[in-house]
């Protein structure tokens, strides 16, 4: 036996509807879940008309006096006098456009309002959610067709490797101890100047940390590890620590990773120009707008300050 109440007539959205049927006008969009505005911090200071974003790194020379790794003391009458030498290296990350057309005719627009579904808001919440979604991948992982690389497989970054994975059983201390394992290895890297303050990990290996340290349940393992960890001790607050889906089975034969870094865009930071639109064009019945904006790559300005273990 045939039915029809459930059959979408077209895309303006309108259903027949039975007369004993309570139908929920509210508009249930597709679960997702995007977390690059929390983790990354953007260059803002790119344009929809620039082609590509640089930087620059500074090497400094300062040979000592009588040898070169000594200081530089000088006599009364010194007349050859050591000086800084100076060398820059630019990195150049292209700027790509992304954009998405929204259109829909005049007869399903005044359905859609008929329906009290407007059309043209749905779509753009359609194009919003798209868009954060490839930022989202963009800023994390990269994009596998171009061969870009985002901040969780960064190549030039060696990762470190846990000596056990995490599990319910797993101790509090031996937590604590992993973590800090590395961020001090991610701190030497940088040779002490920048320690961690911001750790990500696998959604399943964060929520080993809710469960509580004791039976008294007085405090959480999360917040045991952020308040005694060797960040919070050099930063002077507590470690910054979120769950990130694309860490689960990142790492080397596909184990879970995790990510120590420091958040601020003088270390590690996003160049990308918030989306614009067209004015709105008429074709025929049809109205017609196009959002547009660009995406670059995540700029590593001090790679030294991020680091990756794998295997927890």
């Amino acid at each position: 036996m045939q039915t029809y109440d459930s059959r979408t007539r077209d895309s303006a959205g309108a259903f027949l509807v039975g007369e004993l049927e309570r139908m929920d006008p509210t508009i249930h969009k597709p679960l997702s879940s995007v977390s690059w505005n929390r983790d990354m911090a953007l260059r803002e200071d790119v344009t929809i008309g620039d082609e590509a974003a640089s930087f620059t790194n500074a090497d400094f020379g300062a040979p000592g006096t009588g040898k070169a790794l000594g200081k530089n003391w000088i006599g009364p009458n010194a007349d050859a006098i050591a000086g800084i030498s100076l060398n820059l290296t630019k990195t150049t990350k292209p700027m790509r456009l992304w954009g998405m057309e929204l259109s829909w005719s005049i007869p399903e627009l005044v359905r859609a309002q008929q329906l009290g579904r407007p059309i043209d808001a749905q779509k753009l919440e359609g194009l919003r959610l798209k868009h954060n979604m490839d930022v989202d991948e963009q800023v994390y992982i990269g994009d596998t067709e171009l061969g870009l690389t985002g901040l969780v497989n960064n190549a030039t970054i060696t990762p470190a490797g846990f000596d056990a994975a995490w599990t319910a059983a797993t101790s509090p201390d031996t937590i604590l101890a992993d973590i800090n394992e590395l961020i001090a290895a991610t701190w030497a890297q940088s040779a002490y100047a920048v320690c961690p303050d911001t750790l990500l990990l696998p959604p399943l290996k964060f929520a080993l940390l809710v469960k509580p340290v004791s039976t008294a349940g007085s405090e959480s393992i999360l917040s045991y590890v952020a308040g005694k960890c060797l960040s919070f001790v050099t930063n002077g607050r507590p470690l910054n620590v979120a769950p990130l889906k694309w860490l689960a089975g990142r790492g080397a034969g596909g184990a879970d990773r995790a990510v120590a870094y420091t958040r601020g865009k003088q270390f590690v930071r996003f160049p990308m120009v918030p989306l614009q639109r067209t004015p709105l064009e008429a074709r025929g019945i049809h109205q017609i707008t196009t959002y547009f904006g660009t995406l670059g790559e995540v700029e590593f300005v001090y790679p030294e300050t991020v680091g990756y273990g794998d295997g927890l």
